[in-house]
């Protein structure tokens, strides 16, 4: 007996639970034998209403009917019968075993008041929406379930979603739902589209589809034929063994999808002519625009899981990628064939990524496919490179020459008091390993990387237009942006300020005018001027921050070398020790602020509130990108252009703090130096960042939440374990955060390859070792590890390609740099033609050291107990400056001049010829290649006369019965139009709020 106040009401799942009086009127005749109740108190609720072409075919009304006068068939399955394992055909399909789960939507609900025995035993019950007739349970069974007390959160959130789940069915979706029979627990809300939907959204999305038309696709010349078919037959082992590599040389006409035009598809199976990623994206699309009342006419999914209404919406992936057995899916095949480090050297198969992933993802790894096979010949180049300085280090004159005892230069004390003077013979093997990295070489090389940038980033086009091609993307708008739920929120907190109204008298109002003045209202330059003013403000002070603490690092640099001074057994090892451990300190810094800055950056554009999903993003990856850059290369770019800069000379040496002098370059100079800080750097974080952060984090945060589960106490069901549905797995699996963190590491890592690869020719290659690991990390991260992204589609990499590009630009200006002040290449170029007695660099050693008299040495500074047997009257310094017995002592000398003047003449001569050799390649190279060209004009030449031909075909079967027909042919029409969505008045329409959704 129902306790006072309630009613036995017949449970419509997927719907508002509690059902005005007036909507239980409405049915007209009393719930059908074996009918599941659910006791609940009567309350206020919007109407029910929906259909299916289900509904139609599966006899009578089990319930109430709607408003537009046809019945939601709402059926169990038997809690005493349950479906068996054996006879599930698929696990990714409802209970009845015929419809497909393209979308699950999950929430964790809490009961409170909930006896024990009241949860029904054995498997949980399914609730099927829109759906077929099944079995019914018996009443009074242990179906029922009594619903204890909420609290006004859990109240109000379950309200939400019957509402929101309520819309969905109205939009003409299907859902099948688990009941709520324990105290707590996850709730699985399985989404299947019908074709009715798939046809109306493909129509209303513009998607492409293939047509009956197949034609061939003809290579340019017989050269080019035999030259490709040559080439095929030297990959084939290469080649991953998936069907899209099979046939290659046909390709279906394509065109966007129209239900007027039905005659010209090859509809064969209407459950697979749309594939599994075409279908999710169409449900995904219905879940943005879908609002919701009761959350404050919130719209789409994303608002309501940012509001956590439900925890988690995805598609399924297509089964296990694992599973022993010879049954194959598209997720078993990319595992077998692209996601194991066992098919390294295989080529990736991108019409199967982007078939799984959609067209965003298989772009992301058609562009890591081809900068890694681009980082072959540079790595070749890189190593000819060092290995002709390897080979050429004995018969380098400069080295030769400070490695000669006989020469016996004096050199100046590199610290005050504790350090003495030294000879420059000593540093024979830094100036030995200088020359591995400054030679004439790398210069070539640099003006080769400037190149293979430009060629890199024009091949990248030509591939993606190639790829747009094949992938029907020619010609394709830009889908609709819906607004994110916190620029909603923005806009209607501005609106309530404005019109002065409290909440719940704004939420009062009309719907309609609601609507109207959110299309008014938006948000202008003085609403985000705080926003904008914050960002600024905030991205300074971290530019700020990381300057500051690379002085630090100057600073730390600088007093452990003063320490380690001090002490004679540590005296010898000062520089490798100081720049060892500043470069590690550098690194866990570098690494550190990468994760700060990435939160920071998401925090930033949050405060902008930009309208839309993809402003968002670019906004979030220009700041992100401006931080992490400066953070990874202001040590270099230190090392590179200003250290050793702003010393001084000896007698006036500039000093940092009191008593420390601002460090020098090593007598072989800073390049040597600069190549070790980049290597380590780079290295480090490849390392540390793929094999910590993209493996270690992930691993151990499955160990923890697979803990936490068993940990947790609950129900469980032993047989549901061992077999547990796919969205069961799924929902287990780490959620898509996006592809940003994954360019923005193989961004700054082409930073590391081309802005100062005159230092560091080596680059290329660890770059190719790192990247050859890094696509198969990141195809099994997404196979294995990842719940299945949203299938996106858009024609390139978006703003990435402008970063690339800037970076292509810059690294011009930077290995200029490099060459011209960093490296000896000009002053031994200088030397050579204007002041070498024979044109060669004997004597250049001699010809870049200066004099100074050490009796005037600033008191306090000279060397204590100095070991030089003789009495030292002037010392050497690396500087161009007058002698002391010049007329202006000390001041910079003619040579210092002439060097500079040169140095500046061969940045502009660089820079120039560079670019100029960049803008050809980009004006030889076209952006589409031809052979698209000429077949995208001769695609659309065959879908007119292929459109010509079915036209021709649909009138000759239209004029062929008699006279007295065609009216029927007009009934049958008028009934076929009948049988059309009733919200689509014309095609494509749609209405402008997701609560008033088209009836299908």
């Amino acid at each position: 007996m129902a306790a006072p106040g309630l009613r036995d009401i017949p449970l419509l799942p997927g719907s508002p639970r509690r059902l005005s009086p007036r909507a239980v009127a409405r049915g007209g005749q009393g719930p059908k034998r074996g009918q599941q109740y659910l006791k609940v108190p009567g309350s206020q609720a919007p109407g029910l209403q929906g259909s299916s072409d289900h509904d139609r075919d599966s006899g009578p009304p089990s319930g109430g009917g709607s408003s537009c006068g046809s019945s939601v068939i709402n059926n169990y399955l038997d809690a005493n019968e349950p479906v068996s394992l054996e006879a599930r055909l698929s696990r990714m399909h409802f209970h009845d075993n015929q419809r497909k789960v393209d979308y699950v939507l999950a929430y964790h609900y809490r009961k409170r008041g909930v006896h024990p025995g009241h949860g029904s035993p054995g498997p949980s019950l399914a609730i099927v929406s829109n759906g077929e007739t099944g079995k019914e349970p018996r009443a009074g069974g242990h179906g029922d379930i009594e619903l204890g007390p909420l609290d006004a959160l859990e109240e109000e959130r379950k309200e939400q979603r019957e509402e929101f789940e309520h819309n969905l069915m109205e939009a003409g979706l299907e859902l099948e739902k688990d009941v709520e029979s324990k105290s707590q627990g996850s709730i699985f809300v399985r989404i299947h589209a019908p074709w009715q939907v798939l046809a109306r959204e493909a129509e209303f999305l513009k998607i492409k589809v293939p047509t009956k038309k197949m034609y061939e696709i003809k290579s340019e010349g017989s050269i080019t034929k035999k030259f490709n078919e040559l080439l095929q037959k030297l990959s084939s082992p290469l080649k991953p063994r998936v069907p899209e590599h099979s046939n290659n040389k046909m390709k279906n006409l394509s065109y966007p999808f129209s239900r007027e035009k039905m005659y010209l598809y090859n509809i064969q199976d209407k459950d697979t002519f749309f594939d599994n990623a075409t279908r999710s994206r169409i449900v995904h699309e219905i879940l943005k625009r879908t609002a919701c009342s009761r959350a404050n006419n919130t719209m789409g999914i994303n608002s309501l899981i940012a509001n956590n209404i439900y925890e988690a919406a995805y598609p399924l992936h297509d089964g296990e990628y694992d599973s022993p057995g010879d049954d194959t899916n598209d997720r078993k095949l990319l595992y077998q064939e692209w996601a194991r480090y066992g098919v390294f050297y295989k080529f990736q198969p991108i019409d199967l990524i982007r078939k799984y992933f959609g067209e965003k993802i298989g772009l992301y790894f058609a562009w890591l496919g081809l900068y890694t096979s681009f980082l072959i010949p540079s790595s070749v180049i890189g190593v000819i490179v060092f290995l002709y300085g390897c080979a050429t280090i004995e018969e380098d004159i400069p080295s030769k020459e400070m490695c000669d005892q006989q020469n016996a230069f004096t050199m100046c004390p590199l610290c005050d008091k504790s350090c003495d003077y030294w000879n420059l013979s000593s540093a024979c093997g830094t100036a030995k390993a200088s020359h591995l990295f400054d030679n004439p070489a790398t210069v070539f090389f640099s003006i080769f990387m400037a190149l293979w940038a430009t060629m890199f980033l024009e091949n990248w086009k030509r591939l993606q237009m190639r790829l747009g091609y094949f992938w029907d993307l020619t010609g394709i708008e830009e889908e609709e942006e819906h607004s994110r739920p916190e620029y909603e929120t923005k806009v209607r907190e501005k609106m309530l300020k404005a019109s002065g109204k409290s909440v719940v008298q704004k939420l009062g109002t009309n719907m309609a005018e609601d609507e109207d003045e959110d299309d008014e209202d938006k948000l202008t330059w003085k609403d985000r001027f705080p926003g904008y003013l914050m960002n600024f403000a905030s991205i300074l002070f971290m530019i700020a921050l990381t300057f500051s603490i690379v002085f630090g690092v100057i600073v730390y640099r600088i007093t452990t070398a003063a320490a380690l001074s001090l002490n004679k057994a540590t005296r010898s090892n000062v520089r490798v020790t100081v720049t060892a451990t500043a470069v590690i300190i550098n690194l866990v810094v570098i690494l550190i602020l990468d994760e700060i800055y990435g939160a920071v950056a998401t925090w930033l554009t949050k405060i902008e509130v930009p309208k839309t999903e993809q402003t968002f993003e670019e906004r979030l990856i220009l700041k992100a990108f401006l931080l992490k850059f400066v953070n990874a290369y202001s040590p270099i770019f230190y090392v590179a252009f200003f250290k050793g800069r702003f010393v001084g000379r000896p007698g006036s040496y500039v000093y940092v703090f009191d008593g420390y002098r601002m460090e020098e370059c090593a007598p072989g100079g800073c390049l040597m130096e600069l190549c070790i800080q980049l290597s380590i750097i780079m290295l480090g974080k490849q390392l540390i960042q793929n094999n910590i952060f993209e493996i270690g984090v992930p691993k151990l945060k499955k160990l923890f939440r697979k803990l936490k589960d068993e940990t947790e106490p609950g129900e469980t069901d032993s047989a549901h374990s061992k077999h547990p549905e796919q969205w069961d797995l799924d929902y287990s699996l780490e959620p898509y955060t996006g592809l940003t963190p994954e360019y923005m590491e193989m961004i700054i890592q082409f930073g590391f390859v081309t802005l100062f690869v005159a230092s560091f020719p080596l680059a290329p290659v660890f770059a190719l070792l790192n990247n050859v690991i890094e696509v198969r990390l990141d195809a099994k991260k997404f196979v294995t590890e990842l719940r299945r992204p949203d299938a996106v589609r858009t024609k390139d990499i978006g703003i990435w390609f402008d970063i690339l590009s800037g970076i292509g630009k810059f690294s011009v200006i930077s290995n200029a740099f490099v060459i011209a002040i960093t490296s000896d290449f000009i002053p031994r170029l200088v030397y050579q033609y204007a002041y070498s007695h024979n044109g060669t660099l004997h004597g250049f050693v001699n010809h870049t050291l200066s004099f100074f008299n050490v009796s005037q040495l600033k008191e306090g500074t000279q060397p204590e107990n100095s070991q030089f047997d003789q009495e030292v009257q002037f010392c050497r310094f690396k500087d161009y400056r007058e002698p002391p017995w010049a007329p202006n002592p000390y001041e910079f000398s003619k040579q210092y001049w002439s060097i500079l003047s040169a140095r500046l003449a061969f940045v502009i001569i660089f820079q120039n010829l560079v670019m100029f050799l960049s803008v050809l390649v980009d004006w030889m190279i076209p952006d589409i290649p031809t052979d698209i060209s000429d077949q995208i004009k001769k695609e659309r030449g065959l879908l007119v006369d292929f459109f010509l031909k079915e036209e021709h075909e649909k009138l000759k079967l239209t004029d062929e019965p008699a006279p007295r027909s065609l009216g029927g042919g007009r009934r049958s029409r008028s009934r076929a139009a009948s049988s059309a969505p009733s919200g689509r008045s014309q095609p494509g329409s749609i209405a402008s709020s997701a609560s008033q959704h088209t009836n299908v």
